[in-house]
């Protein structure tokens, strides 16, 4: 019994409050830079709202960034990690569903659909939690279709970060560093689709994601294009 009530406390409060203060700590060193911001500001205004759409290997400058776009939601599974990202997400002002694929994934999207009318963005890691890494899993059309948000491919890069010998090579800015909030333009998904109209769909938003990280990194080897951003 005393034992579950240490576990409680460690995975519940203690490990995401500390994960959270040093988020937050680290990413208050940023200089951080918006590239085409008006696709973000012109799918709210029009949509109401919108999908976030990012690969988990750059996320981490965004878990205090996206705090800035409230109300926002975000699924996380029902596992014992998923229950410290819960905490630790709610900590910075997130709304957390809880569910994935193999459990709880209905009522989830059922939440997520309210939430999107009731006016919430939607953050979304495509490829998470254990890839294949930049495959866009189908969890994300489903959520655009059930939330009937558009979907805009979002990018995080950061000019000189630390790589984690994880299976996508999960990537930190170091501190001071400079990082790109980078918005595409909106995919609209349609609410009801063929099999072939999905995958269609759900490729189109893969690659495009993957063409704006590889544009966005080869700013990083221009120094016009550091200069124009950061003068």
């Amino acid at each position: 019994m005393i034992k579950k009530k240490i576990k409680r406390v460690l995975y519940h409060f203690l490990f995401p409050y500390a994960g959270v203060l040093l988020v937050k700590l680290l990413s208050a060193t940023y200089r951080v830079r918006i590239v085409d911001p008006q696709n973000e500001a012109d799918t709210t205004e029009t949509s109401g709202g919108l999908v976030y759409a990012s690969w988990h290997q750059r996320f981490f400058p965004g878990i205090t960034f996206f705090c800035t776009r409230k109300p926002i939601a975000i699924i996380i599974s029902k596992s014992r990690d998923g229950e410290m990202a819960a905490r630790a997400v709610e900590f910075l002002g997130w709304h957390a569903v809880r569910g994935s694929s193999s459990r709880g994934g209905k009522a989830a999207l059922a939440e997520i659909k309210a939430l999107g009318r009731a006016g919430y963005k939607v953050g979304h890691i495509v490829d998470g939690p254990q890839g294949p890494f930049g495959k866009i899993k189908p969890g994300l059309i489903r959520i655009a279709q059930y939330a009937g948000l558009p979907v805009v491919p979002t990018i995080t890069s950061g000019q000189n970060p630390w790589v984690f010998n994880s299976w996508d090579r999960f990537m930190v800015p170091k501190p001071f560093s400079r990082v790109i909030i980078r918005f595409g333009s909106p995919v609209h998904v349609p609410a009801e689709m063929s099999p072939d109209e999905f995958e269609t769909v759900r490729r189109e938003i893969q690659i495009r994601l993957k063409d704006l990280y590889e544009d966005t990194d080869r700013i990083w080897s221009s120094e016009r294009r550091i200069r124009e951003l950061f003068p």
